[in-house]
Parts: C-alpha cells; sequence; structure tokens
C-alpha cells in the first residue's frame, strides 16, 4: 500500500476514534430591554419625542391614554420624609423655631426629650424644649438639615414612637418640584422634556400618599426629591411655565407613573407589580423613539452560580435556568418558573427583577449546558472526505450535546476558526436537549438566541 494512503488511513482513524470524556459545563445569559417598572411615560421616550418636534402636551397624552390637562393649587402643602429616624439632627439657618426666634448663624442640634417633646440645643447646651411636632423656618424659606442638603418651607421634628426623631419636610407643591425634576430628568433635556416631567411629578405627587403622616419618601420609593442644591435654571423654568398643570382623566387627576427607558414599548399596568386592576390611561403604547437610552437594549451574564446564590430560596436543588410562563403587552414577565434539578418555583417578573438585579422585567433567559459525547452509527457526518477506497472509514467523532432551557428551540452550531466563531450547522431543542454531530476535530458551541453555551472540544 503507498505510504500517502496508509498517513491517510492513520489520520481517519485518529478522527473516528471516540470523543474524550468531559465534564458538562453551563452558561446563563439574560438578554433585555428597557430601565424601570414599565408603566406610564418613558423619560428617555419623552427625550426622544421632544427631539422629534412634539410639546409636552402631547407627549403627555401619548404616555397616558384618553388624558387631557387640567389644573390645581401650586401651593398646596406636600410632605416629604427626609428621614425615618435619627438620634439627633442638625439645622442651620433657622430663623424661628415654633413661636421662638432663632438666629441664622448658629448651627443647631434637635434631640428627642419625650414622646411628646423635643430639645432644640446650641453648642452642647439647652436652648428650648418644645411640645412636638417642633416645626422649624430658615432665612428666605430655607433651612440646611445636617447631612441631607436644603431645603425650601418648613422642617417638622417629631419623636418617634419608641425612640429617635422622624424629620419630615412640608413645602409648598412646586417648591417641591424645584427639587424633583432635575432629579429625574437631566436639565440639559430639551424644555418640552422637561416640562413634561414637571407636568407628570406634580399630577403624582397629587394622586398619591405614602401614609398618614407624609405623602412622600424622598427617593425612588416616591420621587426623587433633593431640595435647593439640585435646583437648575433650566428645570426650575419648566416648573414655572407649567404652573399648576396636572394630567386628568374625564376630569379628575390620575396617577401618572413614569420611569427611565421603555425599550420601545410600555406596558399594561395590570400585568405588573404596580396594579393588578387596568386603568384605561395606563396601558401598553409604542415608544418609537426610545432608542436613544442607553438601557434601550441590555445583556447580562452571569455565572449559574452567582445567579443560584441570588436567587436563594426559589432555587430547588441545583440550579438549571428560568422558564418564562406569561408576559404582558410589551412583553415584560408576567409570570416564570425557576427551575431546579428538585423541581420548579413559580415566581413573577418584579421578584427576578430584584432577585437579580435586573434594569428591567423585560427580559429573556438563556441557560446552555455542553459536553462532548460519543458519536453512534445513526450520527451523519460532518463533512470530512476520505481518499478513494477508504470512504468506509469516514464516520463522525464525536458530538456536542447539552441541555436548553429557554424560549427558543432552534441552536445554532458555532465552530472556532482561525480565532473566530463561525457557524457550521444546526439543530432543535427537543425535550430540552439538544445534540450535533461532526466528524471534525475543533472546538464547538451552541448558540440559542443570540447566547452561547459553553466551548467543547470535539477529537
Amino acid at each position: 500500500m503507498p505510504r500517502i494512503l496508509l498517513a491517510t488511513l492513520a489520520l481517519l482513524l485518529v478522527l473516528a476514534a471516540p470523543a474524550a470524556a468531559q465534564s458538562s459545563k453551563s452558561t446563563f445569559t439574560i438578554k433585555g430591554a428597557g430601565f424601570g417598572h414599565g408603566v406610564g411615560m418613558s423619560q428617555y421616550g419623552a427625550l426622544g419625542y421632544a427631539q422629534q418636534g412634539w410639546n409636552a402636551a402631547r407627549i403627555l397624552g401619548h404616555y397616558y391614554t384618553g388624558t387631557a390637562l387640567g389644573t390645581t393649587d401650586p401651593a398646596k402643602k406636600v410632605r416629604v420624609q427626609l428621614v425615618p429616624a435619627t438620634s439627633s439632627a442638625r439645622i442651620t439657618g433657622v430663623r424661628q423655631a415654633g413661636s421662638r426666634k432663632m438666629d441664622p448663624a448658629k448651627t443647631y442640634v434637635v434631640r428627642r426629650r419625650a414622646l411628646t417633646e423635643v430639645d432644640v440645643l446650641h453648642a452642647g447646651k439647652r436652648v428650648a424644649t418644645f411640645k412636638a411636632p417642633l416645626q422649624v423656618a430658615g432665612t428666605g424659606d430655607a433651612t440646611t438639615l445636617g447631612g441631607y442638603g436644603t431645603y425650601r418651607g418648613v422642617m417638622e421634628f417629631k419623636p418617634g414612637t419608641f425612640n429617635g426623631l422622624t424629620v419630615t419636610n412640608i413645602v409648598g407643591l412646586d417648591a417641591y418640584l424645584q427639587g424633583v425634576v432635575p432629579a429625574e430628568s437631566p436639565a440639559s433635556w430639551p424644555a418640552e422634556a422637561l416640562r413634561a416631567q414637571a407636568i407628570a411629578a406634580r399630577t403624582y405627587a397629587i394622586t398619591t400618599a405614602k401614609s398618614a403622616d407624609f405623602d412622600h419618601y424622598a427617593d425612588t420609593r416616591s420621587q426623587v426629591y433633593k431640595g435647593i442644591g439640585i435646583e437648575q435654571p433650566s428645570t426650575n423654568a419648566a416648573v414655572a411655565d407649567t404652573r399648576g398643570q396636572i394630567v386628568t382623566y374625564q376630569g379628575q387627576p390620575v396617577v401618572t407613573y413614569f420611569f427611565s427607558t421603555s425599550g420601545g414599548k410600555t406596558e399594561s399596568v395590570e400585568n405588573t407589580s404596580l396594579g393588578r386592576e387596568p386603568r384605561p390611561w395606563l396601558v401598553s403604547v409604542e415608544d418609537e423613539f426610545d432608542n436613544v437610552s442607553p438601557r434601550h437594549r441590555w445583556t447580562s451574564k452571569p455565572t449559574m452560580a452567582s445567579a443560584s446564590k441570588k436567587l436563594g430560596g426559589l432555587v430547588k436543588g441545583s440550579f438549571k435556568g428560568i422558564k418564562v410562563t406569561k408576559r404582558g403587552v410589551s412583553p415584560r414577565i408576567v409570570t416564570a418558573e425557576v427551575v431546579g434539578s428538585r423541581g420548579r418555583t413559580v415566581t413573577d417578573g418584579a421578584t427576578l427583577r430584584a432577585r437579580l438585579g435586573l434594569y428591567d422585567t423585560w427580559a429573556s433567559f438563556t441557560s446552555i449546558s455542553g459536553e462532548a459525547d460519543e458519536p453512534t452509527d445513526g450520527d451523519a457526518s460532518g463533512g470530512a472526505t476520505a481518499p478513494p477506497g477508504f470512504s468506509a472509514l469516514v464516520r463522525p467523532i464525536g458530538a456536542l450535546r447539552g441541555t436548553v432551557i429557554s424560549e427558543s428551540r432552534k441552536v445554532k452550531i458555532q465552530a472556532k476558526r482561525s480565532g473566530r466563531w463561525i457557524e457550521v450547522g444546526a439543530t432543535r431543542v427537543r425535550g430540552g436537549k439538544y445534540r450535533w454531530a461532526t466528524s471534525v476535530a475543533g472546538t464547538y458551541r451552541a448558540v440559542v438566541d443570540g447566547a452561547s453555551g459553553p466551548a467543547v472540544r470535539l477529537r
């Protein structure tokens, strides 16, 4: 037999050897869109519409279906909880505490004295004791609360139920908005986007209340509020230009949720954690210019171990992946299952977002395992070619196999050639598993809906 044919035969016998044993590895990919709860006005979407020449009224009418603009008293009082509990509070710029005149140049400390009393001290000495709640006013309608900022209106101090103090800012509605709008939308945005934000924030302020003691938190549990220190000419102008304007439905003010980024479509409120009942002004709408946002599309690739740790008690056994079982209109997740080796746990989009630290509930999950498998008689050749007379010796060297948990059943197979991944085949997920055979040695991976599985060496 000629030497060249002997060499070829030896090569083919090597290629025909069974695949080396290899442990299965897994990848977990999260692909998402948007940033926030998805209901109402997308702030980046409003920016996009403003850049297209839309005015504030048209922007708001788009996001809050069937609504119109009405008015309210811009001076009505809003109660904002600045500090839920503290042992003491430091204040400066105070001209009056209760009925007592104070020195604005001095720094005072407020402390709880009893369930119904507070002390005011200066330089460690008690200045006066007041019946609670104590209200203090600052020079030029501004008081500085140490460690927090400077605020318009009145500062109210009240003993906590068991200890410490609570601090609440009582401020006029539009003065409150001056510390909200630049915290919610960049002051550099177009005027119409800022006006839309001012009207939405004003409406939200008068239609929601968190407790009997206060109307709003100073953070994202309500609206972000940072007082005078964050005010800008452009955002103050937006508040002034829309003085008292609110969003109404059938003549009544309505809750105007807003958030950062829609991903191209908002969600109907009943499909989210914000409310289980439909609201005609909070229905899903297209958001065609939201792509100006850096969070319009995003991808996260945590390890299976880190995802399992974050999901905690939702995982039964070892973590295998997440299967979405119901989506909303946008399509944000309504319900899903956390898949473990010992069973599945039903959960919802809001829980997954909180546990996994996702930007939004508009997300898809793909987990892919991969390992080498020995060839079988039924496997098709991957394309290796033998010289005449030796075709019977060419058979697959092995197969790439694994499991997939995803909303897609299509599997693309890629091979690494010259440092690049190129598509060389395809198969489908059947019963949660895939398998693809080849007669060409190399490094391969499965790709499902753009998510890549682990690299596997077949030889």
